[in-house]
């Protein structure tokens, strides 16, 4: 969703460096190498730091999901959504470049997006923050599909959300690890999808 450059430590939140060092830990060592020691010497901070900003484990782990939904928010540059008149091109284009960008220049916050699934699975109270932090993005994807004509919004967005995870799961943590497709690549395989959804 190289480690992801965090958001820079100038004029960053003592949370935000807190936040930032638990989504680089979670990528590098995976959930049993989040600690709040870890935490506190990944991110250059004295010993307690990360317990003055997140007492228990809990609160650390839903800092650290509203840090990645920030940065992901960045990654998939929102901004650059396309305008529904715009057409099914800039839609392609933009999903395409957000999709990209996950796999190649933001492949461990992709990691880190993994492992804090996969451990929302087990704590139905971090489950909760993690599915608000995704709903803006599914939100918006809805919007776009509706605009672009589609018969079943909410059936096709979860499509292009599956599609669009089912790549990037293969290329970052399954066995297409090592064949990252191109920008491309990736473009034509959502042109396909959306054609056959939107009947183009």
């Amino acid at each position: 969703m190289p480690t992801s450059a965090p958001a820079g430590t100038s004029g960053a939140s003592r949370a935000d460096l807190v936040a930032d060092a638990a989504l680089a830990l979670l990528a590098e060592r995976g959930m049993r190498g989040l600690t709040h020691r870890a935490v506190d010497g990944a991110a250059a901070l004295p010993e307690g730091s990360t317990s003055n900003v997140a007492r228990t484990r809990q609160a650390l782990l839903e800092l650290a999901v509203r840090r990645l939904a920030d940065r992901e928010a960045r990654v998939l540059a929102p901004h650059e959504m396309p305008d529904p008149a715009t057409g099914l091109a800039g839609l392609v284009d933009a999903l395409a470049l957000a999709t990209h960008r996950a796999l190649t220049r933001h492949r461990d916050l992709t990691l880190a997006r993994y492992e804090l699934a996969l451990e929302a699975t087990r704590r139905p109270e971090l489950r909760t923050h993690f599915d608000a932090a995704g709903a803006r993005f599914r939100d918006r994807l809805t919007a776009l599909v509706t605009a672009m004509g589609s018969a079943d919004p909410a059936r096709h967005a979860l499509s292009l959300v599956a599609w669009a995870d089912g790549l990037m799961f293969s290329c970052v943590a399954g066995s297409f690890g090592a064949e990252a497709p191109g920008l491309d690549e990736v473009r034509a395989g959502l042109r396909e999808l959306l054609d056959g959804m939107l009947g183009r």
